[in-house]
Formats: structure tokens, C-alpha cells, sequence
């Protein structure tokens, strides 16, 4: 009988919440960890897991990483695409450079790995690459545009990836939770700007994430999730909880029934548009 070698693993975002607790769970069921954070010195140890500094917005961070990764495993099996950040405010509030920052993480973080660690899963013939996506990459997220417009990146950006990669054994995988009780919204930054005509929906949707964060299941749902998606049969969209039935409840139900659900949930006023009949467009006229 031969020993199977550990697989090796490498997450980013590791010292909290959602990365914490799936960093924990690999470690525990026999996967050679390396969980990525950004001040490795001052993060709460983790049994069984090599912590490794980690910026992944930060180009020489990422390539340090990888490198330092692969010399002591000569391998990577497994990347995990957790660390983002959030951002709560109104489009308009939103100011260019605030998006950019949310960007630099959710997304370009998230292209800066997978282009890091694809030479060595080349050559080896295999590997995975699992991104933490969220519903609200597949449906609207008011008060919270731009946070969710990163995860609909990131929807495309792995669909697109994983046609590209499948020739030389890599797969892709979407895990797409709804609220989890972590820190990303108690911590999620604020739009710079403030108008007062957004204040009393602003006001009324963020007491709605709070009240859903705080009685949402902790980060070990996800956590199992993603051991799933390592160790169960391929599925690429990956939806974790309540995103089960939201996810379906977006592709079965016409706008004119899903969008006042929406809004109800987010507190949003209702609109003329919600108790309106969709019309069939006028036909243009011929020129």
C-alpha cells in the first residue's frame, strides 16, 4: 500500500471569517495548508496550516507567495479565491477611487493568483481554482452596486477561465453564498460622498444587511461547501444556503414578479414600476 501524497492548497485571505474557517477544515481532514494573509506575524495561529504573507494586491506580494509556495510543496493543487472586501453606499456616493480599491481586491486580487499559480498547474496536468463569488453576483444588490458588480466579474471571469484551462486538466469553481456572519459587512468600507435624497433608503437597507447578517449561518457552511467542491463530483456554480433558492427564483420568475420581491427584501420603496403591467414594446417605425 502506497501513501497518496497531500494535495496542497493555497487560500487566500485566511486569517478570518469565510477563509478562517475553510483553512481549518482542510487542515483537519489531512490537506497540506497554506493560508495567505496580509500580516502573518500578528494572525492568530491555525492548526495545521503554514501561514504566509500574502497582499494579493500587491504584484511582487503574489509572486512571492507562489514561489515560496511551490518550492517547499513543488506543487499547487487547489487555489481558493477568498479575500475581498465590501463597500456600502449608493452608485452615485461611490467616489471613482473607492471602486477602484474594491476592484484592486475582489477582482484583480483574484486574476493576480490565478495568474500566478497557472504555470505550475499547467505543467502538472491538474489542478483547481475555486473563486468565492456571492448571489450577489447574480442579482442586484442595492446600496451595494459596486461591491456586487466585482461579483459578477468574477462570474465571468471564471466561466470564461475555465473553457480556457479545461485542455490541460484545471477546472474552475463558483461558490456563491448568501449572507454569512462574518466581518466583511461590519467592516465593509463607506461611499465617500453623502446625499441626503438616498439617506432614508440608504438608511433602511443597511439595518436590513445588518439584521440578515447578523442572524446568517456562520462561515463553516461555506467552509463545507468549498471541501465539497474539492472532493465531491464537478459543478461549477456552486450556491451555499438561501442562494439555493434565490438563484433559481432569478432564472424562473419574470422581472415584473422578481423586482418587487427584491425590493421588499431591501427595503426599498416601491416603484410605479412594480404594480405596473409590463407593455410589449411599441413597434418602430419603418424608415
Amino acid at each position: 500500500m502506497t501513501n497518496r501524497p497531500r494535495r496542497v492548497v493555497l487560500i487566500t485571505g485566511a486569517s478570518s471569517g469565510i477563509g478562517r474557517a475553510t483553512a481549518e477544515l482542510l487542515a483537519a481532514r489531512g490537506y497540506w495548508l497554506f493560508g495567505g494573509v496580509r500580516a502573518a506575524a500578528t494572525t492568530r495561529p491555525l492548526a495545521g496550516v503554514e501561514l504566509v504573507p500574502l497582499d494579493v494586491r500587491d504584484d511582487a506580494s503574489v509572486k512571492a507567495c507562489v514561489e515560496d509556495m511551490r518550492s517547499r510543496a513543488g506543487r499547487i493543487d487547489v487555489l481558493i479565491n477568498n479575500a475581498g472586501v465590501n463597500l456600502v453606499g449608493a452608485v452615485e456616493e461611490t467616489s471613482i477611487s473607492q471602486a477602484q480599491v474594491l476592484f484592486d481586491t475582489n477582482v484583480f486580487g483574484t486574476l493576480r493568483m490565478i495568474q500566478a499559480v497557472l504555470p505550475t498547474m499547467r505543467r502538472q496536468g491538474s489542478g483547481l481554482i475555486v473563486n468565492l463569488s456571492s448571489i450577489l453576483g447574480l442579482i442586484p444588490a442595492p446600496f451595494m452596486g459596486v461591491y456586487a458588480s466585482t461579483k459578477h466579474a468574477i462570474e465571468g471571469l471564471s466561466e470564461s477561465l475555465d473553457h480556457e484551462v479545461r485542455a490541460f486538466g484545471i477546472r474552475v469553481v463558483l461558490i456563491e453564498p448568501y449572507y454569512i456572519r462574518t466581518n466583511l459587512d461590519a467592516s465593509a468600507a463607506q461611499a465617500d460622498g453623502r446625499i441626503d435624497a438616498y439617506a432614508p433608503q440608504r438608511q433602511r437597507t443597511a439595518a436590513v444587511i445588518t439584521h440578515d447578517t447578523n442572524s446568517a449561518p456562520e462561515p463553516k457552511l461555506v467552509a463545507e461547501e468549498v471541501l465539497r467542491s474539492i472532493e465531491g463530483p464537478y459543478r461549477m456554480r456552486r450556491p451555499v444556503g438561501q442562494a439555493v433558492l434565490l438563484r433559481w427564483l432569478r432564472r424562473l420568475l419574470p422581472a415584473r414578479l422578481f423586482e418587487p420581491s427584491l425590493r421588499k427584501a431591501f427595503a426599498l420603496d416601491p416603484s410605479s414600476r412594480d404594480a405596473a403591467v409590463t407593455e410589449p414594446p411599441s413597434r418602430l417605425p419603418r424608415q
